[in-house]
């Protein structure tokens, strides 16, 4: 797979030549209001840079969020997030997508705070038809109060990848083979929030949010959508050879990106639902296709 040094891309197809645009490498600015829309307590937001930066506050009142005006079949999607600095127990700061309804499809970025001077967990999970208990856990190899970095999403019929920054933590593949199910018949938004989960957020909920600290802010920019948006006559997305994030390259990692991946799970993860033998006695089937569970 190609790697990504991009934070917006502007896709091209040249459909009459046969020949499919490949991701550009210039990043481009492009404001909140082009994709997506306040969802709550919108007073909590704040605007800058013309809409290409935005924040979110939190306090003992409320919290805040934001939502993709479109829903989404397959694609690449990212944020680049700069989190709630000092102290910051007990609050969680999402991005994800996700489908309606009960069996909905959900894939998660959800970043835990924690004491001063204690790192932030970053948790990914996995939700099939309304079944997600798929969690995972890293810490990261940065301070992500310090700056901007990027998270992102690369969803295709092939596989689910999170990246940060440019590199995979985590897959999740296609295992449909195996008995489990994969997202690829539910439009997913894309979702962004800043709320208090002291009750399970650090340590389990033993570290409670210190209001005295409020408000706790998060910064975003870098708003990037690159998919296929659900229309009113169709709900699937036929795009197959279509789109650069549908190519065979991008059907599996390449070697390098897979060492990049082994190294965070060697150095960073600190929990594998794929490893948990008292939550799960028999392990998941799609854990088969984790090279490093």
């Amino acid at each position: 797979m190609a790697s990504f040094h991009w934070s917006v891309c502007v896709v091209l197809l040249c459909l009459a030549s046969g020949v499919i645009a490949t991701p550009p490498r210039t990043p481009v600015n492009v404001p909140f209001y082009r994709n997506y829309m306040p969802t709550w307590a919108f007073d909590h937001i704040k605007y800058f840079n013309a809409g290409n930066e935005i924040q979110l506050s939190l306090d003992k009142y409320t919290g805040t969020g934001f939502q993709s005006k479109g829903s989404y079949l397959f694609g690449h999607f990212s944020m680049q997030i700069k989190m709630v600095a000092g102290d910051s127990a007990g609050t969680v700061t999402a991005f994800y997508l996700s489908s309606n309804g009960a069996e909905h499809d959900e894939i998660d970025f959800e970043f835990l705070g924690n004491r001063t001077g204690q790192p932030y967990i970053l948790q990914t999970n996995v939700f099939t038809g309304g079944k997600g208990d798929r969690e995972q856990r890293i810490y990261l190899w940065f301070d992500p109060t310090k700056d901007f970095h990027s998270y992102s999403v690369l969803w295709n019929m092939y596989q689910i990848v999170f990246f940060v920054d440019d590199v995979p933590i985590r897959v999740f593949k296609n295992s449909k083979d195996l008995g489990v199910k994969f997202p690829f018949n539910q439009p997913m938004k894309i979702y962004s929030s800043l709320w208090n989960a002291d009750d399970w957020a650090t340590r389990g909920g033993l570290e409670k949010t210190d209001w005295s600290k409020a408000p706790f802010v998060a910064s975003y920019r870098g708003f990037h959508v690159d998919g296929c948006e659900e229309s009113v006559n169709a709900r699937f997305c036929a795009t197959q050879g279509k789109r650069w994030w549908d190519q065979k390259e991008f059907q599996d990692l390449d070697g390098y990106q897979y060492r990049r991946m082994s190294w965070v799970r060697q150095k960073y993860t600190i929990y594998n639902y794929c490893n948990d033998r008292v939550r799960y006695p028999t392990k998941s089937p799609e854990c088969m296709r984790d090279r490093d569970a």
